[in-house]
Parts: structure tokens; C-alpha cells; sequence
């Protein structure tokens, strides 16, 4: 039996176009009497419509009318119902970020990455904590961060953090262009650690934490940690669930 969809789209023309040709061809019940939401964008848009539902428990499929699309599927106008009952799903928990500067604290959810930036030309000093305890006292770089399972192979692959299969229980603390201790590649933490960062000479080099596309300028400390009282699934074509993604990005030359 078909389920009831709701469409959403990019503001991009192409997914626009899309919009209009998808919900000329199948009924549009709505974001409240709806079973599945259909995303017609890219992986950016994929990340908004994410946030946007969060909590409602329904979950998400996306359709490719952007560049990579590695957490979407192939747009194709026909036979949609018949890959939304033939679809995998894969049930992912974002980071939860709690960030504190001079003007207090914002809390935020990541479901790809929390990762602190250098705010100017000189590089950050940040310490950094696990589980209470200092790991590393003092981390020179353009800047760090963790990654879930699901973000992996974006930012962090490019920071050369390491893949993730969809369903470890670990998170990846990936550094970006550390010059001391140079030589530290990050650490692999159980989803279950607790991270903090503290900004050292934070007066003097100003650091920013970003959570997916939430941005918080001048922090003084960041809190991450896997928030697993909330699960978003995502719906992926039969074949090309989101762990065989992964692990053949492994094998990209």
C-alpha cells in the first residue's frame, strides 16, 4: 500500500522544477498527515530537511539535484512508491553541541559534524577532554573536530579523519592542519564519550564552533556528545543503503 508522502525542496531552480513535476504526478498529503518526507536538493538541503523534522519520526528520502549527493538518492520522476517500499533504512543520532561565549551558552544539534575553525591568521590553541579527563593539553591548528558515522566521508575525510561504517558505535576526533603536536592523526571515541574543548588565548585567537550550519562565533569552551534520545531515519534505494556508501568510499581511488 502507498504511503502518504510530503515533498520539500531546495530554493535551486532545478529542484524546484523538480518540485512542481513531483507533486503533479503523486498526491502531496502535507508535513502532519504525511509518512514519508521526499527531499529534492542536495546533501546541504538533506541536512536542513533533517533539522527541520527533527523529532517528528518520520523518516527521510532524498532525491539528487545537487553535486555530490552522497546522502541522497537518484531523482528519477517514475516509480517512486515502488522504491520508497523497496528502500533500506538507516537510523542515525546527531551531536549535540553546547557552546559557551561572553554571551552564554547555545545548544545545537550536528548530524554530520561539530567542528571548531580559527576565527583569524593565527592559528588556535585549544585543550581538549574525554570523558573529564585531558587528552591532549594543548593542540596548535586551524582547528578540530568530531564527526558521527554518517559525516565521515564529508569534512572529516577531507581533514583525512577516518571512515566510519553507519552502524559503529564511535565518533571520530579529527584534527585539521595541526602543526603541534604535529604528528597526531585524532582518536576513535566510543559513542557513548564526552568531549570538551577549551579555547586557550581565546582573546587573542578567537575560535568559531559550527554544528552542521549553525555557527557560533568567539567560543570559550564546546561540549559535544552523541545525543541518542533522538533517531532520524533516512531511506536509501535497495543496493545503495548508506553503509555500502561508506564502505566504497573506502575504495575510491
Amino acid at each position: 500500500m502507498a504511503k502518504a508522502l510530503h515533498f520539500v525542496a531546495a530554493e535551486a531552480p532545478d529542484a524546484q522544477a523538480a518540485l512542481a513535476v513531483m507533486r503533479a504526478r503523486y498526491e502531496d498529503a502535507g508535513a502532519d498527515a504525511c509518512e514519508i518526507i521526499v527531499a529534492l536538493g542536495g546533501d546541504g538541503f538533506m541536512l536542513q530537511t533533517l533539522h527541520r523534522f527533527l523529532g517528528s519520526g518520520k523518516p527521510i528520502y532524498g532525491m539528487n539535484l545537487g553535486s555530490v549527493g552522497f546522502l541522497m538518492n537518484e531523482f528519477q520522476e517514475v516509480a517512486l512508491e515502488e522504491r520508497l517500499a523497496a528502500a533500506e533504512s538507516a537510523k542515525i543520532h546527531p551531536l549535540r553541541m553546547r557552546a559557551t561565549n561572553a554571551e552564554g551558552t547555545r545548544e545545537a544539534r550536528a548530524f554530520n559534524e561539530v567542528s571548531l575553525l580559527r576565527q583569524t591568521r593565527q592559528a588556535a590553541k585549544i585543550r581538549i577532554l574525554v570523558d573529564g579527563k585531558v587528552r591532549t593539553p594543548e593542540l596548535i591548528c586551524d582547528g578540530v573536530l568530531v564527526s558521527t558515522p554518517a559525516g565521515s566521508t564529508a569534512y572529516n575525510l577531507s581533514a583525512h579523519g577516518p571512515i566510519l561504517p553507519i552502524d559503529a558505535d564511535l565518533l571520530a576526533l579529527t584534527p585539521i592542519s595541526a602543526f603541534r603536536p604535529r604528528r597526531w592523526r585524532g582518536a576513535l571515541l566510543s559513542h557513548r564519550a564526552r568531549v570538551r574543548f577549551e579555547m586557550l588565548e581565546a582573546g587573542k585567537r578567537p575560535v568559531s564552533a559550527v554544528a552542521d550550519d549553525l555557527e557560533v562565533r568567539d567560543v570559550l569552551s564546546v561540549d559535544v556528545a552523541e545525543d541518542r534520545s533522538i533517531a532520524t531515519t533516512m531511506l536509501f534505494d535497495a543496493g545503495h543503503s548508506l553503509d555500502e556508501r561508506i564502505l566504497a568510499e573506502q575504495f575510491i581511488d
